[in-house]
């Protein structure tokens, strides 16, 4: 009887080290394949997967990846390159261009992409509404007399008058070309059905949770994507999306607060990252509400605001003051400008000036997300209530969520408002006509800021390729600007990621817009 147990005993211990055996060449074959779906984590979901109705960065991070432009900009710049057209030209008067278009390519519905299609797509945004194709308002208007195709691969664009900015802005993200097909299948549910001719194709969308792209086995370049998958999480909360990358639940996380840089750059299996700056966060001053109409009014604001503090709490320093609408790196940018500084009796003085001695009421809208600009709205927002409470003047905190916030504040129904502008193309255009111009209320222009001055200047600007000339007459248009006041423009931030470290091939794009079709695993 023990000589049975002995051999029972025997046998369970050689099954046990077999089993295990096989377990460790499991594991080990698990731990030597190379990963390859990246798990994204950031600050909030998308609004539309259809890049031409949406404003937003946390929509164009994932359509970036499934659409593609007529011409794309550096990898790391605004200089524009090859895309969906490999050559272009225009004639010497600025009013006609011809590109010519990659043969070969096709959307991952399977239909082919060409010259119909990119006509179909100008006529769809043309035919729109201002709140419709809200960057079709404000990049092109009405400039776009024609758009012809001349055969398969040639697009000829008829101009009313010059564009300078043309080229560049064909390689924004908004006027990426969709497939005719599935925008007639899917109508006004196509964002959440987008078909591209990118390097990835939509798989799922679980609304404020996370979007997956899988790898488009079709794409026109056989080399990309390297990855599988990507999948977009929403983790609004900066911290909680941090201890989600440590925990390994995620691989690249967006909107790094400030203060955990240096404790990142510590940790040996997580680097960072470092987005070139391209942005300004602002407050902005509705000027068609109560005492927002008035000029002085505004201007006690800007004196009211201590934007040093702001930066010293909120980004750690790595910030610098905004005194214009747009960043010193762009060209026109006027340095000659004088900022308000902070002083609150001047603030005080002026409000007496306007009738507001007392004060006055008013709301003060909170970003509910954080963004490269806006580390953190709400406090943001506090720290700016407190500066108010100081000259008199008593600020509600209202928020609501991303999607809706950006609705009614583009419809002017904030009193003031923070938010914040990533460049898209590199251009003064891309700040101050799309944002401040008044051609651009109802679409970019939510502080409804309507200086007939200004206009003229930035349409003749627009309409000049004399980069000196145009130089000037942006200049000319900040001086207006900055005395008429409708916004507080607050930082120029330099913004962080962090990804772990055996992430390879990511490069963040100044615009926001990053493209993954590079990135891998070591």
């Amino acid at each position: 009887m023990k000589k049975q147990i002995f051999v029972f005993l025997a046998l369970v211990l050689m099954l046990s080290l077999a089993l295990a055996g096989c377990s460790s060449k499991s594991n080990s074959t698990k731990k030597d394949e190379k990963q390859t779906t990246l798990v994204f984590g950031r600050s909030g979901d998308s609004v539309s997967l259809d890049p031409a109705i949406v404003t937003d960065g946390e929509s164009f991070s994932v359509t970036k990846n499934i659409f593609e432009t007529l011409l794309e900009f550096g990898e790391q710049d605004t200089e524009v390159k090859e895309g969906l057209a490999t050559d272009w030209s225009n004639t010497d008067d600025g009013l006609s261009y011809t590109l010519k278009l990659r043969e070969g390519v096709k959307f991952s519905d399977g239909t082919d992409f060409n010259a119909e299609a990119v006509v179909y797509n100008f006529n769809r945004w043309a035919a729109g509404k201002n709140e419709e194709f809200p960057y079709y308002t404000s990049q092109f208007g009405d400039v776009i007399k024609e758009v012809k195709a001349t055969d398969d691969h040639t697009v000829v664009f008829t101009l009313k008058r010059p564009l300078a900015p043309f080229y560049k802005n064909l390689a924004m993200s908004p006027f990426a070309i969709a497939s005719p097909t599935a925008l007639e299948k899917y109508g006004d549910k196509f964002g959440e059905n987008p078909v591209g001719t990118g390097p990835f194709v939509f798989k799922e969308w679980k609304k404020n949770d996370r979007i997956t792209v899988e790898k488009n086995k079709n794409y026109w370049d056989k080399s990309l994507p390297k990855l599988d998958s990507v999948i977009f999480r929403a983790i609004p909360d900066n911290s909680a999306r941090l201890n989600a990358l440590n925990s390994g639940e995620v691989d690249l996380i967006t909107d790094v607060n400030f203060s955990d840089v240096k404790t990142i750059e510590s940790n040996k299996d997580l680097q960072v990252f470092y987005r070139p700056s391209l942005n300004v966060g602002y407050l902005g001053l509705t000027a068609t509400r109560g005492p927002l109409k008035e000029k002085l009014v505004r201007q006690a604001l800007n004196y009211a605001v201590d934007k040093k503090a702001l930066i010293d709490a909120f980004y750690a320093g790595a910030a610098d003051p905004a005194k214009n609408p747009m960043p010193p790196v762009i060209a026109g940018y006027n340095n000659d400008v004088q900022d308000y500084e902070y002083n609150p009796e001047k603030a005080k003085e002026l409000l007496k000036e306007a009738g507001y001695e007392n004060g006055f009421s008013m709301e003060l809208w909170a970003m509910p997300v954080p963004r490269p600009y806006m580390p953190d709205g709400k406090k943001v927002a506090e720290a700016i209530q407190k500066n108010f409470a100081d000259v008199g003047v008593k600020a509600k905190i209202v928020s609501y969520e991303w999607g809706t916030y950006l609705e009614k504040a583009r419809l002017g129904e904030a009193d003031s408002f923070l938010l914040g502008w990533t460049g898209d193309n590199g251009d003064a255009d891309n700040f101050l006509y799309v944002l401040l111009d008044k051609d651009s209320i109802g679409s970019n222009n939510y502080s409804y800021y309507n200086n007939p001055k200004v206009h003229d200047l930035l349409v003749e600007a627009q309409s000049t390729a004399d980069q000196a000339k145009r130089d000037e007459l942006y200049k000319k248009a900040q001086l207006i600007i900055k005395d008429d006041a409708p916004w507080i423009p607050l930082v120029h931030s330099k913004p962080a990621l962090a990804g772990k470290a055996n992430l390879k091939g990511f490069l963040p794009h100044p615009t926001g817009s990053d493209v993954l079709s590079t990135v891998e695993f070591k």
